[in-house]
């Protein structure tokens, strides 16, 4: 039988939007539940969620209703990813930056972002080299400015969970890393971006394949 925090996680982990942004400063949502059931963590580290969020979790556990932790951003319209094909070198860092794998493609050619999977968490734009990404509203006018539960339902919620555990099945060691950090009790550092020198290796490792390709037509 499941202890009485990792049930009562799993009610709080129910209640959150599943973008696995990082925002709260845990690694995913669920790390992010577990700290709350352990008090942890306060109920309001959740900008997706927003307002309509923490009111849920305020319910949940009988607690009073606090305002967003601004140190953990601020609440406001999702957005959808999207990569610029003129300016993407292909180097894969996208993908492998993205919780829920919802950006294609393969080394050295053209992404795309798969916009139904896409949650919005923007953890694929600082390890771009080339800053080919870019966030946008939401395509549908009704949603472009929500917020919260508002423009994100129950349905994206779940596949969103469902995504990011297969990613995490498929990325053993991202999945021993987000384990021990959630067992720790503190948050998690911002992950750092790639360094200068590997970006600049990317570019260039880009910029010769465009030149082979030109002498190549030549």
């Amino acid at each position: 039988m499941p202890n009485a925090s990792g049930a009562l996680a799993a009610r709080i982990d129910a209640l959150l939007p599943q973008t696995q942004c990082t925002r709260c400063g845990y690694p995913d949502c669920a790390a992010y539940a577990q700290a709350i059931a352990e008090d942890r963590a306060d109920i309001n580290r959740c900008p997706p969620g927003g307002a309509q969020g923490i009111a849920k979790l305020a319910t949940l556990l009988r607690r009073p209703a606090l305002p967003l932790d601004p140190a953990c951003g601020t609440e406001s319209p999702r957005e959808l990813a999207v990569i610029d094909p003129a300016q993407c070198i292909g180097c894969t860092l996208c993908i492998q930056a993205c919780p829920v794998d919802a950006i294609a493609g393969v080394s050295k050619h053209m992404h795309s972002v798969i916009a139904q999977w896409c949650t919005g968490c923007a953890l694929c734009l600082p390890p771009c080299p080339v800053d080919c990404i870019r966030m946008e509203p939401l395509p549908d006018p009704a949603l472009a400015t929500q917020t919260g539960w508002n423009a994100w339902t129950a349905a994206q919620s779940t596949e969103a969970r469902q995504r990011y555990s297969r990613h995490l099945q498929r990325h053993p060691r991202q999945l021993a890393q987000t384990v021990a950090v959630a067992q720790a009790s503190t948050v998690l550092p911002a992950p750092p971006a790639p360094s200068a020198d590997r970006k600049a290796a990317l570019l260039q490792a880009a910029l010769e394949r465009v030149r082979q390709r030109q002498g190549t037509a030549t």
